[in-house]
């Protein structure tokens, strides 16, 4: 295997996880092999198809308008409307064809050196299930609906499926400073969370968190409580978020190419260096190096977010 010492990373080999490496511990499952992938798909019934049919019904009502035109155009290239849990092989050869990425899939959420590993390669990790009629409208843990109906759409997109192999690069990176919570934010404020500025005025989402969700689509892009603001890499990676509510912050880029730009051409190196091992600034906080598009009320975070039943305005 290879080695995340190495100045110049071997991407095609899965590397070994050094002991002074702090990674959430997780319990592979017996079945799975080092790359935690597994061995097929899930064969998936009509009452779990019927499911995806709803959920796509309830998110395509949503999101035009508010979904970023590249996630719109994607979700027609893969036609993931045309009914029931999209079939991983025949939706990788769709995909390839675009961009070189593939869907592979997972029993859970995975360690980190191994998702990077895969992101490196052009594979994206998606859940082997779906969740029920209970957990319709949140599940903590990603499903095949967050991850196939929010994240891949945008794989299609050249620029953005490039970014995303770069930040799975940029992960061992990290790894090697202990600096997973720094990189997690960035994945966090751009890849679940993030929003674009298309044109003057029309700020639009593309992260899968926002994007497989029905209440967060509208907040994000509409609402008065919820900070907007410019994307700085490295301010972001500073910046601390909340994973079971709406976001008091969200973060805008004008473009994938000037996100994709911020990613390769920043010295994480340097970076790393110079993070500590916690957050900087709070999620709800605006600072003097800000560009703000929108500086919210906080109102729904003041009140006590979603604990509190208060109303996402």
């Amino acid at each position: 295997m290879a080695t995340l010492a190495e100045s110049e990373q071997d991407f095609s080999r899965l590397p070994d996880l050094p002991a002074d490496v702090f990674t959430a511990p997780l319990k592979k499952p017996e079945h799975v092999g080092d790359d935690w992938l597994e061995p097929k798909q899930t064969v998936y019934d009509s009452e779990d198809d019927a499911i995806w049919n709803d959920l796509f019904k309830r998110q395509m009502e949503m999101l035009p308008g508010r979904a970023a035109t590249a996630f719109m155009e994607g979700t027609e290239k893969l036609d993931l409307g045309r009914g029931g849990v999209p079939e991983f092989g025949k939706l990788s050869e769709e995909l390839d064809k675009l961009t070189g990425w593939s869907v592979v899939p997972v029993p859970m959420l995975i360690p980190d050196h191994v998702f990077f590993w895969h992101l490196a390669n052009r594979r994206f990790p998606a859940g082997n299930f779906i969740r029920t009629r209970e957990t319709f409208d949140y599940i903590q843990e990603p499903d095949v609906f967050h991850d196939v109906f929010g994240h891949v759409p945008m794989l299609t997109d050249p620029v953005y499926a490039d970014y995303m192999q770069e930040y799975g690069k940029a992960g061992w990176k990290a790894m090697r400073y202990n600096r997973l919570k720094a990189l997690g934010s960035l994945y966090w404020y751009t890849v679940e969370f993030g929003l674009i500025e298309e044109k003057p005025g029309d700020i639009r989402a593309y992260g899968a968190g926002i994007l497989s969700g029905p209440t967060e689509v509208v907040y994000s892009v509409e609402a008065e409580s919820p900070n907007r603001i410019m994307l700085n890499v490295d301010r972001v990676m500073r910046t601390d978020y909340v994973i079971s509510d709406l976001q008091p912050t969200y973060f805008v880029i004008p473009s994938f190419e000037d996100l994709y730009r911020q990613t390769v051409e920043r010295d994480f190196d340097k970076l790393y260096k110079s993070l500590g091992p916690g957050f900087t600034y709070a999620n709800t906080a605006v600072i003097d190096v800000d560009y703000v598009v929108n500086r919210g009320t906080l109102e729904y975070t003041l009140r006590g977010g979603r604990g509190s039943g208060a109303k996402p305005v």
